[in-house]
């Protein structure tokens, strides 16, 4: 059963008294289109879905994000797959969870032979564009092993998971020697050096850093200048710069399909803001933390809490530092999100584009003393969606909340369905979300699966004395409960009916063994669904299995096997 409601005072009113939902009034009497043309798939990095005015944060207000929602469907109860970039990325690029595609972490390469969004969309001459981040790793052992060209178009195309790089950014470029490759190809180190702001590493020094009294370098690494304002000019800083080359790749399109991914590098760390999004927001509107979860001895929850992220910011003082300023990175994505629908309003696009707006993962910000995003609680695996359909089919739940379960592998599908290109069900593991859109879905997915892999955090595995290969959690969440699945340890259950903020563990109480017997088998049933066999499709084995009829007596097969 689920619930699909208007939301409440969705629209918002913007800063300077405009309200922004006039526009989107204009545009809603238009003629709807009657199939879809193109996608434009907007990602954000780091973004809790709780830090939108939309999903009910109190003092962050979003409105274009809201108009956005007021529009299509925001659902309520999304999760990504993977609760860091590499990860989650990948599976939103396959429509496969992270078991099926491999990239169990940061830098590790996706397999050659996994189709991403790019390779389902050039058959049908649609580019599939990156203006942004993707997190993606070249797997250079295997080119190497294919005698593939590392130079040549096509290496260029698996490097890039299938997206043609219009402007990748995916930002993170410390000053060690290690990145320096990185930067020096990095189209935004050129941009600045371009606009005169020089230096080995102008993301860092002018991007990610403040600048102190006596003119020295403060870097956006510390947080304990999370409240100063870059040295980098707004109109200059990575949101605005992205947001620019997206706008230019639309509008050079013109009439010519294109899916677009969108892919905002912040509100990542590190937490700094230019002027004047530093300072919109006070310590008095940060939200409470979500206090450490009671009587909770879990081991790996232990050595989690542990970290250095985790350890800082348990501080208040902290939290106060930073949470303003992440707040502002928020605000700073939603003013250029406003400048990105007004083009598509005033070029025709709004009208024949599926837009969809989600994130890779969340922050946790403090709550449940922890930082980062490496734990599979509600503040860092549940993630924002909103779709907006624009097609007349869509009307029956436009302006709705939807609190069905999706994940982010559903983006891929929802793609192909909406543009009438054929589905691969050999591969896809996640579900086209038109059916949920259009109020046409007669059944739905009973759970949500998110992993995490934590041998890469070697404090962490070291602490819990794990091998490499057993360092596994996997999340099972049903319409009422979260069951996480560790290798090695007790399972947790968390009731989210009753216990919404995940504080009581009930995994070692007797009285909620069934239900823990409930998920440990809806784990297996998932692993034992996942699409392995994907060098065929379904319909070319049903093809074959008509043609040879194995075990039927006929005079006419091909292959006699058993005949007396």
């Amino acid at each position: 059963m689920h619930r699909q409601h208007s939301p409440n005072a969705l629209v918002m009113r913007a800063p300077g008294g405009e309200n922004s939902h006039l526009k989107f009034a204009q545009v809603t009497a238009m003629p709807h289109p009657t199939a879809v043309r193109n996608v434009l798939y907007i990602m954000c990095d780091q973004l809790r879905r709780d830090y939108l005015s939309c999903y009910g944060h109190r003092h962050l207000h979003t409105p274009n994000i809201d108009r956005l929602a007021a529009a299509g469907v925001r659902f309520s109860r999304a999760y990504t797959q993977g609760t860091i970039c590499g990860p989650s990325r990948m599976s939103a690029y396959t429509g496969r969870y992270v078991s099926s595609h491999q990239v169990a972490w940061n830098g590790v390469p996706l397999p050659l032979d996994e189709l991403t969004l790019g390779d389902y969309l050039r058959p049908a001459g649609v580019r599939a564009a990156l203006v942004g981040k993707t997190h993606a790793t070249p797997n250079q052992e295997a080119l190497q092993q294919l005698a593939i060209d590392p130079l040549g178009s096509m290496a260029e195309q698996l490097n890039e998971v299938g997206f043609e790089p219009v402007a990748r950014h995916d930002g993170i470029f410390p000053d060690d020697p290690l990145f320096a490759d990185k930067r020096e190809s990095a189209p935004y180190t050129r941009y600045l050096r371009d606009h005169g702001f020089a230096g080995d590493n102008p993301w860092h020094s002018w991007a990610n850093a403040a600048e102190g009294d006596d003119g020295e370098i403060l870097s956006g690494w510390h947080m304990r200048n999370a409240d100063l304002p870059t040295r980098l000019p707004e109109q200059h800083s990575e949101t605005v710069y992205t947001t620019d080359r997206a706008i230019d790749f639309i509008q050079a399109q013109g009439e010519q399909p294109w899916c677009l991914h969108l892919s905002y590098i912040k509100p990542h760390w590190p937490y700094i803001a230019p002027a004047p999004y530093h300072a919109l927001y006070r310590a008095s509107q940060v939200q409470a933390a979500i206090p450490v979860q009671q009587d909770n001895n879990h081991p790996v929850y232990a050595a989690f809490r542990q970290h250095q992220e985790s350890l800082n910011f348990s501080r208040e003082e902290v939290r106060l530092k930073v949470i303003p300023t992440y707040m502002g990175l928020i605000k700073q994505i939603d003013d250029q999100l406003g400048r990105l629908l007004d083009v598509l309003q005033s070029n025709g696009r709004w009208d024949d584009t599926l837009i969809v707006f989600t994130s890779d993962h969340g922050d946790f910000l403090g709550d449940h003393g922890l930082g980062e995003k490496e734990f599979l609680l509600e503040p860092a695996v549940g993630v924002p969606l909103i779709v907006r359909d624009p097609r007349a089919a869509a009307d029956v739940s436009r302006g709705t909340v939807d609190e069905r379960l999706v994940e982010t592998i559903d983006a891929l599908p929802t793609f192909l369905d909406a543009l009438g290109l054929p589905s691969a069900e050999h591969r896809l593991e996640g579900r086209s979300l038109i059916p949920l859109l259009h109020g046409t879905a007669s059944d739905w997915r009973h759970y949500a699966i998110a992993e995490y892999d934590y041998a890469f955090q070697a404090p962490a595995r070291e602490r819990l004395g794990q091998p490499i290969d057993r360092c596994r959690m996997t999340m099972v969440r049903s319409e009422r409960w979260k069951y996480l699945a560790y290798d090695g340890f007790r399972a947790q259950l968390f009731d989210l009916l009753n216990d919404p903020q995940e504080l009581h563990d009930l995994g070692a109480d007797p009285a909620y063994a069934d239900v823990r017997e409930t998920h440990q088998g809806y784990l297996f049933e998932w692993l034992r669904g996942l699409k392995r066999r994907t060098t065929i499709s379904h319909a070319e084995i049903e093809r074959r299995g008509q043609w040879f009829r194995y075990g039927e007596p006929r005079e006419d097969s091909v292959v006699k096997i058993g005949v007396w």
